[in-house]
């Protein structure tokens, strides 16, 4: 028995209804699969942070997606609500490098770097990694961290425990000299912290070694510490050789384990 047309109609208008949630399951579909490469690229900025690694960007280990998030918007842990906004007794005073220039030679296994560390821009950062210099912290801590990002090129060092980790006994602020667009031209040496949080910067650091981009997040940027003042190619070689976790990565520990021999101020 032929349908009459007011059933053929209904079944028209069942079927156009079914077209209509299929497309608009596809555009929803479509929506989320490109905020999530947003989100992706954010996070490369924030992998920057990513934890920042645990201990940040910098004093962690950001990741490319947070990196991206950075980018997009940057960054890593997030601060402790009860961050102290003072130094312990055991940080260097300022004013012991408040005025000072500081040379000296970070030598690596893979080879030396001349180095500069700024204490009229940067003097409680300067205090810092010179006293940490001079008592021979340094001596046998690997560099753990190597991003190859585009836009994103550094090789953060100082981790005495080699994964990132930070020493909660050391931990100071305020940041200094930050640069106000958020580039890290290379060369830069710049003080790794917590995300998010001013005073949570310790003994790590990063050797930026091309042109990189990292944006602030809520407490500010990365105080610039100093530069390489010769042998930046030594990090070029490193980050040429890659990752150790190989494939599409862009941000891990270097393919070729990188430690610190010496790091000598003067």
């Amino acid at each position: 028995m032929a349908a009459s047309p007011r059933e053929t109609r209904e079944a028209k208008r069942r079927i156009q209804q079914m077209e209509a949630k299929r497309e608009l399951r596809r555009d929803q579909e479509k929506r989320r699969k490109r905020d999530n490469l947003l989100a992706g690229g954010a996070g490369a900025a924030a992998v920057i942070l990513a934890v920042v690694l645990q201990l940040a960007v910098f004093s962690g280990n950001p990741t490319e997606e947070e990196f991206a998030a950075a980018e997009a918007g940057l960054n890593s842990p997030s601060a402790s609500a009860s961050a102290p906004a003072t130094n312990a007794p055991n940080i260097p005073k300022p004013e012991s490098a408040a005025g000072k220039v500081f040379t000296g030679e970070l030598k690596l296994n893979r080879g030396a770097l001349g180095v500069q560390l700024d204490g009229t821009k940067a003097p409680q950062a300067a205090a810092v990694f010179k006293s940490l210099a001079g008592s021979g912290y340094y001596q046998g801590v690997s560099c753990h961290r190597l991003t190859t990002a585009d836009n994103f090129g550094v090789l953060q060092c100082g981790s005495k425990t080699g994964d990132g980790q930070s020493d909660p006994g050391y931990t100071w602020g305020p940041l200094e000299n930050t640069p106000a667009d958020n580039k890290y031209p290379a060369g830069t040496i710049a003080v790794a912290r917590t995300g998010g949080n001013a005073y949570g910067n310790g003994t790590q650091f990063f050797v930026v070694y091309k042109d990189t981009v990292i944006p602030a997040d809520a407490a500010g940027g990365y105080t610039v510490v100093g530069k390489v003042t010769s042998g930046l190619d030594v990090v070029t070689k490193i980050a040429a050789a890659g990752l150790k976790s190989g494939g599409n990565a862009t941000d891990g520990a270097p393919v070729e384990p990188v430690t610190i021999d010496s790091f000598s101020l003067k």
